[in-house]
């Protein structure tokens, strides 16, 4: 059965049940564990929505024969060859902005957590303990915040972070000091050694591209403060974890934070093993309210695409570039 929009992984709501109103839409929802499958299904489909584990190759945009856009629900895109599809004049739409609350907010929770050891508290309280001196935290206040990538989601963090009375530094090669950004945050713009020596935390909030693939490795996490932390909510690969483990089990650093990994499932490991670290399965945007919204923003830019309109959160064109399929 020829559909108009295929999604292949768990995304539903009633953005979801308003295309299927309107349109042929297929879900299936473990599509994204078979490339196979995902190219026996594609033909004759115009849409594609996804959100991070579906691995959008040239070789499954080839094909999709009739695909006139690609929607990704959520911000980033190196699971898709936009490449290869604005080759195709296939449009590529993602939500860049519409989790980044959600992100903000677990970086911060993350932060606060490392700073209070609530994990750890958590799980010798539950056990029957009471030993409180064990648990002697440290405040966020008048601490250095160290942003790596003062995009959206960096912004966020660090307007929350002020109002907990924390410094913001930031190194983002490609905000202008008099940026709003930077402005509003008082934020101060440093190299990143400079920033890493300074830091108290430093959250990584970097796009994975070939340039900050392992952009975070164990000689960085020398050079940042024994006594600080490390918070990751970007992307896994952009950390060297073989590094990171080492300068953990070194005390090179305090402890960290990731909610993304090299390998996701990734396989079991020292990092689960350590006090210091607190892992989450990449639930940064899942929130019901992120949900929400990214997925009514895909939907309606997928929607836009094939009744003919602009799509409003394109990456390449707004507009397909190819032949639409015949009536």
């Amino acid at each position: 059965m020829t559909s108009d929009i295929l999604i292949s992984e768990g995304i539903g709501g009633s953005a979801v049940e308003e295309l299927k109103s309107k349109l042929a839409v297929r879900t299936e929802p473990d599509l994204w564990k078979s490339a196979d499958k995902l190219k026996e299904l594609l033909p004759g489909c115009r849409a594609l929505i996804v959100r991070n584990q579906t691995k959008v190759t040239a070789e499954i945009i080839a094909a999709g024969s009739q695909l006139q856009v690609i929607g990704r629900a959520g911000a980033g895109l190196d699971n898709i060859d936009v490449c290869a599809a604005s080759n195709a004049g296939i449009v590529v739409v993602s939500t860049p902005d519409q989790n980044s609350i959600s992100v903000a907010e677990l970086t911060l929770a993350m932060m606060l957590a490392l700073a209070r050891k609530l994990t750890v508290a958590d799980r010798h309280t539950r056990g029957g303990g009471w030993d409180r001196q064990c648990f002697v935290g440290t405040e966020l206040y008048g601490k250095n915040l160290g942003i790596v990538g003062l995009g959206r989601i960096g912004f966020l963090l660090a307007l929350r972070a002020r109002a907990l009375g924390m410094n913001i530094l930031a190194c983002d090669a490609y905000i202008s000091p008099d940026a709003v950004a930077v402005a509003e945050t008082q934020a101060q713009l440093l190299q990143l050694d400079d920033l890493l020596r300074q830091s108290d935390f430093v959250s990584c909030h970097v796009p994975l591209t070939p340039e900050t693939r392992n952009f975070f490795g164990y000689d960085h996490f020398c050079r940042m403060k024994p006594g600080a932390f490390f918070l990751n909510l970007a992307r896994g690969e952009v950390v060297d974890e073989i590094g990171l483990i080492r300068a953990l089990q070194e005390k090179r650093i305090a402890g960290a934070g990731l909610d993304v990994r090299h390998q996701e499932p990734p396989p079991t490991g020292p990092l689960a093993e350590m006090e210091n670290v607190i892992l989450t399965p990449h639930i940064a945007a899942f929130t019901h309210e992120a949900q929400a919204r990214v997925t009514a923003a895909v939907c309606q830019d997928v929607a836009a695409v094939l009744e003919g309109k602009a799509a409003r959160n394109s990456v390449n064109f707004p507009k397909p570039k190819r032949p639409a399929r015949p009536d």
